[in-house]
């Protein structure tokens, strides 16, 4: 062993003295803490290089015998002098008969020539090393050490280790301490310390308490009843089953859920921005399920509107032929570009939370909320504009190709099912698999300009449909809306390529019309401000009963002008600004600000209400 393996005396247990057998570990140790400090071995979170290194710098021989039944055998051989011979374990062991070798054969040449031309043999320790040393010797031993074999110079060093961070000093510095001792390498260059999985009360999860989470439950989903009958058989007495079946009951009443397995992935993949531990909801991983239907309904629905025969042209959508397509097309390509550009960052410095966020805005936010909602009309409208419908039909599946490969590594399965019903005609990447074909990666560099106008076209559909739920307008009602510029500058993203469109479509109305620059808004409207320079205007009449709907807005102000006023009481109470903390008046300030101008918003529609209802009555 080039460890260097010595004993020492053990506990007494009756008359015996047992051998132990240790390690010194100083120098290794220091070798490990170097790695570190130097920079050539990375422990992410950075924060946990604390921990290795108050471990290792006060750390103590190492003793790696073990009474067990199982595990590697200890490489130490006692000599047995003569026929009788001294036997190892009894009160005449003599401790300079020991011998460590790799084998018996070695063994007993080394006490053939410690006692030449006498009787010997070996006898090996019952002893079995410990297992944090058998273990740290994984990263070569698998490949053939001490051998040099082809496995071992193509595979050792790694990159790349996974593990929890409670084992970090147990086996991660036992890896790296005994790599860099046996081969002079460290065996790999980064520690990714994850998270630690507790309940959703922040319990370490536990049988007794009924709250450990089988992977495979939420996966397949189970009844409660199943549940219970998973802690019959074992060693819980009885009134820990009754403990463990109410903890069930409490947090599972019906059950779990069938979730599978990408929804669970996704879901403890984004808890990851949790410091050290997990506190593992289910109701999440039903979130993500049900985030699973609504992307496998997306991809459908958007490969319908791809129609019979497409075949995709990446030429269309490449960089050089972004600036001749729609507004929308070029916005949601920066789009895809920004949200690869994120996710790639994202893995290079571990923060998997960011993937899910930047695939997760993408598909969500982007691409269904907005762009598949745009291409609806785009599609529909083919016959009277084929350009437009083509670009948008390309960029469509560019998006869902792409889209799907920037999600593949968090959701495998349905993102896989999906690629591969996506048309290919011999696009790049012609791989049989979505986990062989490349990753997204940013191609167009953005798109400023398109971004910068499709933000204020969305700003103004954040408008108007709070504009619609104010009024309590239905799904099925679209009045049209009117834009009101300012001026000319702020008009420019509704009045060309399609802007006051796309407004109307994800509104929705009916239509959406830009008004002259500096133009009120038209008779029997409700008006809501968008910004300094534009304000949106939709139009309530044959809509909306004003006199109904002046009945709830007079409701809803008496109940503001209450809060107001109860809030202006407590701030002209005398002594407030003596005895009322600092951060308490900051907070009253923002609240009579918020109370002010939701009375001046309710005075607006009420007045908008009243001027419709004398409308209505001529």
């Amino acid at each position: 062993m080039r460890l260097g393996l010595c004993s020492r005396s053990g506990d007494v247990v009756e008359p015996v003295l047992k051998p132990q057998w240790w390690v010194a570990c100083a120098g290794m140790a220091a070798r490990a803490v170097d790695a570190v400090r130097g920079g050539s071995l990375t422990i992410v979170p950075k924060e946990s290089e604390g921990t290795w290194f108050r471990w290792l710098e006060s750390i103590r021989d190492w003793c790696v015998s073990r009474q067990l039944w199982w595990g590697h055998r200890i490489p130490a051989y006692y000599i047995k002098v003569g026929d009788g011979g001294d036997a190892p374990g009894g009160p005449s062991e003599l401790t300079d008969r020991w011998v460590v070798a790799a084998d018996a054969d070695a063994a007993l040449a080394e006490a053939q020539s410690r006692f030449p031309g006498q009787a010997v043999a070996v006898v090996q320790d019952e002893d079995v090393l410990d297992t944090w040393f058998s273990s740290g010797l994984f990263p070569f031993s698998v490949f053939g050490w001490p051998e040099a074999t082809p496995d071992l110079a193509r595979f050792y060093p790694t990159s790349l280790l996974e593990t929890g961070h409670d084992i970090l000093f147990f086996w991660v510095a036992r890896m790296v301490m005994m790599g860099l001792q046996l081969t002079d390498a460290l065996p790999f260059d980064t520690v990714y310390l994850h998270t630690m999985v507790r309940d959703a009360h922040g319990r370490k999860m536990s049988k007794s308490l009924g709250n450990v989470v089988d992977p495979l439950h939420v996966i397949d989903g189970i009844t409660l009843a199943a549940l219970h009958a998973t802690l019959e058989g074992g060693n819980l007495d009885a009134k820990e089953v009754a403990k463990a079946k109410a903890g069930q009951a409490a947090d599972f009443p019906d059950g779990i859920e069938e979730c599978g397995a990408d929804a669970l992935r996704m879901a403890l993949v984004s808890y990851t921005t949790q410091a050290r531990d997990i506190n593992l909801d289910i109701k999440r991983v039903i979130t993500y399920r049900y985030w699973c239907n609504k992307l496998w309904n997306a991809v459908r629905f958007g490969m319908m509107n791809l129609g019979d025969g497409f075949r995709p042209d990446a030429a269309s959508v490449a960089p050089s032929a972004r600036p001749a397509l729609p507004l929308a097309c070029r916005w949601i390509l920066a789009r895809l570009d920004a949200a690869a550009a994120t996710a790639n960052a994202s893995f290079e410095s571990h923060d998997f939370a960011g993937v899910v966020g930047a695939a997760y805005t993408f598909w969500q936010n982007e691409t269904c909320d907005v762009f598949i909602e745009l291409v609806k009309p785009a599609v529909a409208a083919a016959d009277t504009d084929p350009a437009a419908a083509v670009a948008f039909r390309q960029t469509l599946w560019a998006c869902l190709d792409a889209g799907l490969r920037l999600l593949h590594p968090l959701m495998p399965y349905v993102t896989e099912e999906l690629w591969q019903r996506l048309p290919r005609g011999g696009v790049a990447p012609a791989a049989s698999s979505i986990m062989v074909a490349p990753y997204p990666l940013p191609r167009g560099g953005g798109d400023a300009a398109a971004e910068a106008s499709m933000k204020a076209v969305l700003d103004a559909v954040t408008v108007a449909r709070n504009l619609r739920n104010e009024y309590g307008l239905t799904t099925r009602q679209k009045p049209p809306i009117t834009l009101l510029p300012a001026d000319a500058a702020a008009a420019a993203p509704f009045a060309v390529d399609g802007g006051a469109a796309y407004l109307a479509a994800l509104a929705p109305a009916e239509s959406a019309t830009v008004a002259p620059s500096g133009t009120g808004a038209p008779p029997g409207c409700g008006v809501a401000v968008v910004s300094a320079a534009v304000s949106v205007a939709v139009a309530l009449a044959g809509v909306l009963d004003p006199d109904k709907e002046l009945a709830k807005l007079a409701g809803k102000r008496e109940e503001a002008a209450a809060k107001a006023a109860g809030l202006a009481k407590k701030r002209a109470a005398g002594g407030y600004a003596a005895r009322t903390p600092a951060d308490v008046q900051a907070a009253d300030n923002v609240k009579a600000a918020t109370a002010d101008a939701e009375l001046a918003t309710l005075d607006a529609h009420i007045a908008a209400m009243e001027k419709l209802s004398l409308e209505s009555s001529k």
